[in-house]
């Protein structure tokens, strides 16, 4: 029997207050054509990948619900998006229901309808889904729940055991890219000036600046360098307020960059957006570092000016999650992507690969080795 746990009492405000919103919105069926997400044309019971077969149990639906930034977000939401595709393709479905958030209010109305809709699995992306999650989770345990950049915890309660939470110690990956930024801003021999901003001080968010401000300032002690960085000081920074391509992320990207960056690293989904527009309106040369999915691919429109991305590879943990419960092997057991098991990293340079030197990529892969081995440490919420 499946363990139910105590809602505190904020919880439970919460919940009721969600509750008298209104009746709940119905779901989207997206149609997800077979072959899409990269995933290729498969029927229940086809070998995948690494081998095994899926063995689907009767009637197994996977959906997903958004946060406020949406599937098309070019970020997490759209990676989490392309899991559940990759996956319902695995299985031999060309439809699963979805649903997109606004709001916060929206989430446990929106949880509830896919429920109704006789979800198997619900994939919720996004931190701040943890109250209702667990709310829906409690008063559904015959459902699982991937609860993607949260542990789930509310009011100190662990998730109930439908819940599994999907994590990513991104840290060690924006360690790396901050590396590589403060080498490319230092590269000749000038001022070096390198920046950030993020949508809200969430963990999700704030543990790409901890890296990044980390791997600046470890280049600084390897290379008695003294690239200075803005908008987070290993405690403190630069946020919009949302996750919204807004006029303040428009604002504080264009605040940053007045300061004489030369790489600027927004955290936030759709903030990014307006950090291009930033870029392109300040005259000058400046580099975009992009978070979650490689902004290369994500939005072509960036390749002139995206120098990396941190990858969080959301659609794997997601499809991998979505399989095994499929499969009746469900785990709640916490997935936490680090460098060692490839669940973050960092996208190729593309266009400036000719403008990051042999060097500094030779001393990024042993940095990455390093940090696999434990001989350099990242310090972040989940190490």
């Amino acid at each position: 029997m499946k363990k139910k746990l105590a809602i505190g009492a904020a919880l439970l405000s919460a919940v009721m207050l969600l509750g008298a919103c209104g009746a709940p919105p119905e779901p989207v069926a997206e149609v997800v054509e077979p072959g899409t997400a990269d995933a290729p044309d498969t029927v229940p019971g086809e070998t995948v990948e690494g081998g095994g077969t899926i063995v689907a149990e009767e009637g197994f639906t996977p959906c997903i619900v958004s946060d406020a930034g949406g599937f098309d977000d070019r970020s997490f939401n759209q990676s989490a998006f392309e899991g559940v595709t990759y996956a319902a393709n695995r299985l031999g479905l060309s439809t699963f229901p979805s649903v997109q958030s606004t709001d916060d209010t929206q989430f446990l109305p929106n949880l509830d309808a896919l429920v109704g809709q006789g979800c198997s699995l619900i994939v919720a992306t996004g931190f701040a889904f943890a109250p209702a999650v667990f709310a829906s989770a409690t008063a559904n345990p015959d459902v699982h729940y991937l609860l993607v950049d949260s542990d789930g915890f509310v009011d100190g309660n662990p998730p109930p055991e439908n819940v599994k939470s999907v994590l990513y110690d991104t840290a060690q990956a924006a360690f790396l890219a901050g590396y590589v930024s403060a080498a490319f801003s230092d590269r000749d021999g000038g001022a070096a000036h390198v920046g950030t901003f993020g949508g809200m001080a969430f963990p999700t968010v704030t543990i790409f600046m901890d890296g990044f401000y980390q791997g600046v300032e470890y280049y600084n002690q390897q290379m008695n360098a003294n690239v200075q960085i803005t908008g987070w000081d290993g405690n403190d920074g630069s946020f919009t307020g949302g996750f919204q391509a807004n006029q303040q992320a428009l604002t504080t990207a264009q605040g940053i960059i007045n300061q004489g960056v030369d790489v600027i690293l927004p955290v936030g989904g759709p903030i990014y957006q307006s950090a291009v527009a930033a870029i392109h309106d300040a005259g000058r040369d400046v580099a975009l570092v992009g978070v979650d999915q490689d902004l290369f691919y994500s939005d072509p429109t960036t390749q002139d000016i995206v120098l990396t991305s941190i990858l969080k590879n959301i659609d794997v943990s997601v499809r991998d999650a979505i399989l095994e419960s499929a499969a009746g092997e469900w785990d709640p057991t916490p997935y936490i992507g680090t460098l060692a098991n490839g669940g973050v990293g960092i996208a190729p340079f593309h266009n400036f690969e000719d403008q990051i030197p042999q060097d500094v990529r030779d001393h990024v892969a042993q940095l990455e080795q390093d940090i696999i081995a434990g001989t350099v440490v990242v310090r972040s919420n989940l190490s």
